[in-house]
């Protein structure tokens, strides 16, 4: 099976959609409904998938790898509430809603140059792309609830997957096709990257965090997410945050760079309370001293994943540490990060190989 599912034909494809965007979005409380379009979150017709105009569109300043897909995100705060500020934290009123759909190029389209999601799009082209999954969060009185929606082959509607599925894809380059199995997660898995407070915290998200939406967003450079959104009312005055720089941003230092892209990408995990506490590694910000990110450090729980490799990071010598093996490898049992990817990130893995060896000195015997 192709990337691209099929098409209908234009009059019975119109037939089949549902009255998505009508009433606009709305927020359901359990039991969750099984159809996506029941939230109203965005108008669907037979060209295009399109946010609802009370939705704010946005990106953060770094995205989460996940097998090349595209992502689309939104954010919607009920009328009359507001996201509340703890210091620069958010904290998103019960009722608010995060939405990412992931979605690939059509094989039709053509050539598609394996790269990074860069949060440009603010509408999906159907003809141009194919729809693969839809994710809420979705914030109730006892905190975030992950909700995931499965697109048909039709295009026409989001179900409701608990129990999460699979999907053949295959992605074109310059050097030919790449065919692999994207992985829908489950309900259970979700908590395995969203629960940043290891075990017993709620979930919380990993883009719509101040620090990642104090850079303007690439299809609106006149402001960022956190002033958009204090335009709209749900941010009263919206917090002054230090933006994170962009891993993809050249023109920042390769040391920030590096650092920006683990924190998205590892430090959910890999934080003082996070799931990944028992590694001391960690790699969730850009204060941590060289020895806590594993630069001169033996592993302490990596089992069969160190790759023979003596250390999380050996100065100059990338194909010696232990962190840059584990980025390369796609065994079930070695990879990191260890849910969300089939394939391996190939951009990531050169800024992290360039940042290592550009570190001056060594390990010592």
């Amino acid at each position: 099976m192709s990337i691209r599912s099929g098409h209908l034909a234009p009059l019975l494809l119109a037939a089949l959609l549902p009255a998505c965007g009508e009433q606009g979005p709305v927020f359901l409380d359990d039991p969750a409904p099984q159809r996506l379009s029941a939230w109203g979150l965005f108008e669907l017709d037979s060209d295009h998938l399109t946010p609802h105009r009370q939705t704010a569109v946005f990106a953060p300043a770094n995205s989460l790898f996940t097998d090349y897909a595209h992502k689309l995100r939104t954010a919607w705060i009920p009328d009359g509430l507001q996201i509340s500020l703890d210091g620069a934290n958010l904290d998103y009123p019960t009722g608010a809603i995060l939405s990412k759909t992931f979605y690939y190029p059509a094989e039709a389209s053509g050539n598609f140059l394996l790269t990074t999601d860069t949060g440009e799009s603010q509408r999906i082209t159907l003809k141009d792309h194919t729809l693969v999954e839809t994710r809420l969060l979705v914030r109730r009185e006892a905190g975030w609830v992950p909700l995931v929606y499965v697109w048909n082959e039709e295009q026409t509607e989001a179900f409701l997957r608990v129990a999460g599925t699979s999907r053949p894809i295959r992605l074109k380059s310059d050097t030919g096709t790449r065919d692999f199995t994207y992985f829908v997660p489950n309900e259970n898995q979700c908590a395995g990257c969203h629960v940043t407070d290891h075990p017993d915290g709620g979930l919380q998200p990993l883009g719509a965090l101040s620090h990642q939406l104090a850079t303007p967003t690439l299809f609106n450079t006149g402001a960022t997410p956190l002033q958009q959104w204090q335009a709209r009312g749900w941010l009263s005055p919206a917090p002054a945050v230090t933006p994170v720089p962009r891993w993809q941003d050249e023109g920042e230092a390769l040391d920030l760079r590096a650092r920006a892209y683990l924190d998205m990408n590892c430090g959910h995990c890999h934080n003082p309370n996070g799931a990944a506490d028992t590694s001391a590694l960690l790699l969730d910000g850009f204060n941590h001293r060289g020895v806590d990110m594993g630069l001169c450090k033996g592993p302490v729980a990596a089992g069969g994943g160190s790759g023979n490799r003596r250390f999380g990071i050996t100065p100059g010598a990338p194909d010696d540490s232990i962190l840059l093996y584990r980025m390369e490898s796609t065994a079930p049992d070695e990879m990191m990060p260890e849910l969300g990817r089939s394939l391996m990130h190939a951009e990531g893995v050169a800024l992290i190989r360039a940042w290592i060896a550009a570190m001056p000195g060594g390990c010592g015997p």
